[in-house]
């Protein structure tokens, strides 16, 4: 092949390649999001991060509040199912794993236990008898539901109390939160009972959500709107940078991550 040839076939080849970036990005399942929580930590193995929040308009991605503290599963992170593409190159989120899904998901219900919550997102009054069913090849897996509907024997072996306060010595976490959609398909065994929520403290990781202080969630809560499509983005920093462009993500400051 000649010089020019070889010129040729490279550029040819480039720009296919960056077409193929291009339509990606275009075709994120994400790119009507114009609310978008974004979680970064310093590497799969952190159990904490920095959350950060931003809003898009027509000039982009701008944040809209000072980040803030966060804690995640206690053995970091790892890839989960949701609207990003499945991605290979690190951990893979697993029942009982102890570790929060990666990736970019969508919100679900806001509950908590008051009657009613100041969001506009949908809102669930939890009761006693509310129980998020963890375990896997359950009809009910990976959903939240009422025993007094669905029958005792269908939540047997659930770990997850929603009023964890009425269960669990007075357990706040639940208090306040929301539902980060991993795993909607309820693959067996690919993790459930996904929240943001409130934490025990600063330095208490979870056993898979994103836990954070009571003002902190009482501003998202405020502040989300299903209308705008929110979205959770959980990642550590790293591939948060190789991945950015790519998934039409905000730019932020390495310097602020944890």
């Amino acid at each position: 092949m000649t010089v020019r040839r070889r010129t040729l076939a490279l550029l040819t080849f480039t720009a296919a390649l960056a077409g193929v970036a291009h339509a990606g990005a275009a075709d994120a399942p994400w790119q009507n999001a114009r609310q978008m929580i974004v979680v970064t930590t310093a590497g799969w193995s952190a159990n904490h991060g920095t959350l950060r929040t931003f809003a898009r308009d027509g000039d982009g991605w701008r944040e809209v509040r000072a980040a803030t503290p966060v804690t995640v599963g206690k053995n970091g992170a790892g890839w989960g199912m949701g609207l990003s593409p499945p991605q290979s190159d690190g951990p893979q989120k697993r029942e009982g794993d102890d570790r929060s899904p990666a990736g970019v998901f969508r919100l679900g219900t806001a509950f908590g236990y008051a009657a009613h919550a100041a969001t506009a997102l949908p809102y669930r009054a939890l009761s006693a008898s509310d129980w998020c069913m963890d375990v896997s090849g359950s009809a009910h897996y990976n959903r939240i539901v009422d025993a007094n509907v669905v029958g005792a024997e269908a939540v047997k072996g659930s770990s997850e109390p929603m009023r964890r306060d009425l269960h669990v010595d007075g357990d706040q976490r639940y208090r306040m939160g929301f539902v980060i959609e991993h795993n909607a398909q309820a693959a067996p065994n690919g993790g459930s009972c996904i929240f943001a929520h409130l934490w025990k403290s600063p330095t208490d990781a979870t056993a898979g959500c994103t836990a954070m202080a009571p003002p902190v969630m009482q501003r998202l809560l405020a502040w989300l709107k299903p209308q705008d499509h929110p979205v959770f983005v959980l990642l550590p920093q790293a591939e948060y940078e190789r991945l950015r462009t790519a998934w039409q993500l905000p730019a932020i400051d390495a310097d602020g991550a944890p």
